[in-house]
């Protein structure tokens, strides 16, 4: 997964030791999905070098993508089990709604972020990939991916969006 990952530490969390993430899950109160951890397990959070998914509805960012500036581990600062900047202040402070954890940041810094759904699986389920919006009214929240694997493998350079703007 190495040339999954930019080179910055943005993000990025300490490397991933027994038990991290059955604590995060238990404080979150969801099960992490097999491909998230995997990923982890390469490198606890970051940067992708595939920054934007490709979306067939319009957002406040683009009329055909969202940017990704980051993906969130578990444990340290980034993390999603961040007492200060984990999934629930995040939740709580720009008002996404309560359907699963925060995964992904994006460069509005709060406005919008890319979320683990589990509203249609449980919290136990293969929750989907949502990218939510805060500053539409109402809150706009549009479907990314059935699952994270696909959300992963679905990320593309933002270099093809380059000759729009």
């Amino acid at each position: 997964m190495d040339e999954f990952w930019t080179n910055s530490k943005y993000f990025t969390g300490p490397p991933l030791r027994d038990g991290m993430v059955q604590e995060a899950e238990a404080l979150l109160g969801y099960k992490l999905p097999a491909s998230y951890i995997a990923l982890l397990q390469s490198r606890n959070g970051g940067t992708p070098i595939r920054d934007c998914f490709p979306t067939t509805t319009p957002t406040l960012w683009a009329k055909d993508h969202i940017a990704l500036s980051g993906i969130r581990g578990v444990g340290g600062e980034w993390g999603i089990d961040s007492a200060s900047l984990g999934s629930i202040p995040m939740i709580q402070e720009w008002g996404y709604p309560n359907i699963g954890i925060v995964i992904g940041e994006c460069p509005s810094a709060g406005h919008d972020a890319v979320m683990l759904d589990y509203s249609l699986c449980g919290a136990s389920g293969e929750p989907r990939v949502v990218h939510v919006e805060t500053e539409c009214s109402p809150l706009q929240v549009t479907f990314l991916a059935s699952n994270f694997q696909s959300f992963i493998n679905g990320l593309v350079s933002s270099d093809v969006y380059a000759a729009e703007v």
